[in-house]
């Protein structure tokens, strides 16, 4: 078990064997995490240990490691280095920088806000890079501009830096936003088919800047959370970033409504099982490579169905098992 000294909100719990589920991380990220480390003129034994991670394997060109290796690889080395940057800008990101990020931005009324206040409150802690949000018509994006080198460290500071937003971003409003497409400013790496994971079935290398790509409706989103909830979830803040968030607010709507105009259009109950059956068909998580989940943002107080057909709404409701996003 690791057992730290201090307080993080970082804090890795190894309930489970860093080795278990897939393999879908680029073990190219444990080789600049060690790096970052040798920058520092410190040993990352001890990180390496924690994650299971034999040092002979970060040779490895197109090698994989777990989500939860990463998890504990990099939440270690952020307390020991005590930069949660690690080593990538030009000053430390002191522990608990991002823990202050995600505080001040609680009391936006949106996520739109929320982000923009992130976005701007980072650039305080560094200047070598700058996040915005933009958006034009049905799309948005949070877009990352940069104004020094980054060295060996820009791929991966740039993947983890749109992974933490984008996974504080679902936290802020308990939903998962789907991504319609990433760009990275940097040529496809060996281990390139592990970016649709990570991000979106659409990828885009070689782009002018990095960027995440999503349906702007999210931004109008309240937030859904508030201190009491944060504390609890700095404890351990690391899965934000390496899993990917579960239930789609908006899908979930999307549902409700079908199912209001199924039972509405089914008074009687006659046909209810068909109803259901024609709502599930219609709202199921698109596949792969599809863009917008829903025609409406989620509003408050929806009528509830009485009929049979509350079955299908109990079932896509349910939040989606996580899969490793990192």
């Amino acid at each position: 078990m690791a057992v730290f000294t201090r307080a993080s909100p970082f804090l890795p719990i190894p309930e489970a064997p860093p080795t278990a589920g897939a393999a879908v991380t680029p073990i190219a990220f444990a080789s600049t995490i060690v790096a970052a480390y040798q920058r520092a003129g410190r040993d990352p034994g001890n990180a390496l240990q924690l994650a299971q991670i034999p040092p002979a394997r970060l040779i490895e060109a197109d090698g994989r490691m777990t989500a939860r290796q990463m998890e504990l690889l990099s939440g270690t080395a952020m307390q020991e280095l005590d930069d949660e940057g690690l080593g990538a800008f030009s000053r430390r990101l002191p522990w608990g920088s991002y823990g202050m990020l995600a505080r001040a931005s609680l009391s936006a009324p949106d996520l739109g806000v929320a982000l923009k206040r992130w976005c701007r409150h980072h650039g305080l802690l560094t200047g070598d890079i700058r996040l915005s949000v933009v958006s034009a018509g049905p799309q948005a994006a949070i877009v990352i501009d940069e104004h020094a080198d980054l060295g060996e460290a820009r791929e991966f500071t740039l993947v983890h830096v749109l992974r933490n937003i984008h996974g504080l971003a679902c936290w802020y409003v308990d939903s998962r936003i789907p991504l319609q497409e990433a760009r990275f400013p940097f040529p496809a790496p060996p281990y390139a088919e592990v970016f649709p994971i990570l991000f979106a079935p659409t990828v885009a290398f070689g782009a002018q800047r990095a960027e995440l790509r999503f349906d702007a409706r999210y931004l109008a989103l309240p937030l859904r959370r508030d201190e009491a909830a944060l504390s609890q979830m700095l404890q351990r803040a690391l899965p934000l970033t390496v899993l990917q968030y579960r239930r789609d607010r908006l899908l979930v709507q999307r549902v409700r409504q079908a199912l209001v105009r199924a039972a509405a259009a089914d008074p009687q109950r006659r046909g209810a099982g068909r109803a259901a059956g024609r709502v599930a068909a219609h709202a199921a998580p698109p596949a792969p490579g599809r863009r917008g989940h829903a025609a409406r943002l989620e509003g408050r107080g929806a009528p509830r169905p009485r009929h049979r057909v509350a079955a299908a709404h109990h079932a896509l409701s349910s939040r989606w098992l996580r899969r490793p996003a990192f």
